[in-house]
């Protein structure tokens, strides 16, 4: 038996389960679409006539449905933003709008994790939001649709709850870059390529969370995905 050319164990690949099918996604790299909801971008103070833009995740952060989730070290205010996730099963870079959609394997909903405190500080120092937006367990997302058994959903609602309140309601139909122009526009950056997940942006009604506090959101037509948070991470 030859020897395992990798010189410290190989990490686990962080995969999406794939709903009914009995499979698994691999996952590749996470992108995220800021402000890409008008509601959101009022509610937070920002800009109205800036465009949406992209920033990442790490894919080892991928948290399955009903993972209880440690609160983060380094903040004291910890949000939920809720996101329509796309997966795609092939890639390129410049991809038009028009033929976007053909890379598309399938949509789940997910939740984008926020430390608000340090992204509100890096914001003022004009620093990346990496540390407020990349850390362990900060990407729960559901299970994969794949769009071939549900098309591709252009409006809907998409909705969280935390213990069982309303946090965000909002629809699909409002998101300014819809999902065609979000793949076209990432792609002038980077080539996507199979295995890449875009999260889509937020609605308004981001909140503080604390530990015990329990996550349920969905979006009409894709899937729901249910998480807890639990105590701080030691």
């Amino acid at each position: 038996m030859s020897a395992s050319p990798f010189v410290i164990p190989q990490p686990p690949r962080p995969v999406i389960a794939v709903a009914d099918a009995g499979g698994f996604f691999p996952v590749r790299r996470i992108w995220c679409v800021g402000r890409n909801y008008l509601d959101h971008i009022r509610e937070l103070g920002n800009d109205e006539r800036a465009p949406p833009f992209f920033f990442a995740k790490h894919a080892d952060m991928i948290e399955a449905d009903g993972a209880v989730i440690p609160y983060p070290p380094l903040t004291r205010d910890l949000h939920h933003e809720v996101e329509l996730i796309v997966a795609m099963k092939s890639g390129g870079l410049r991809i038009p709008a028009d033929t976007a959609l053909n890379r598309v394997y399938g949509y789940a909903v997910g939740i984008d994790l926020t430390r608000r405190d340090l992204q509100n500080a890096a914001r003022k120092q004009e620093l990346p939001w990496e540390i407020a937006k990349s850390f362990d367990h900060a990407a729960p997302c559901g299970a994969l649709q794949p769009a071939a058994k549900i098309g591709h959903p252009s409006k809907g609602r998409i909705w969280l709850t935390v213990n069982g309140r309303e946090a965000q309601s909002g629809d699909l139909a409002q998101m300014i870059w819809n999902v065609p122009e979000i793949i076209s526009r990432l792609s002038q950056q980077v080539a996507l390529d199979a295995g890449d997940i875009i999260m889509t942006g937020t609605p308004a009604g981001v909140s503080a969370l604390v530990p015990g506090d329990r996550i349920e959101c969905g979006c009409d037509g894709v899937d729901t995905l249910t998480v807890t948070i639990g105590r701080a991470a030691v």
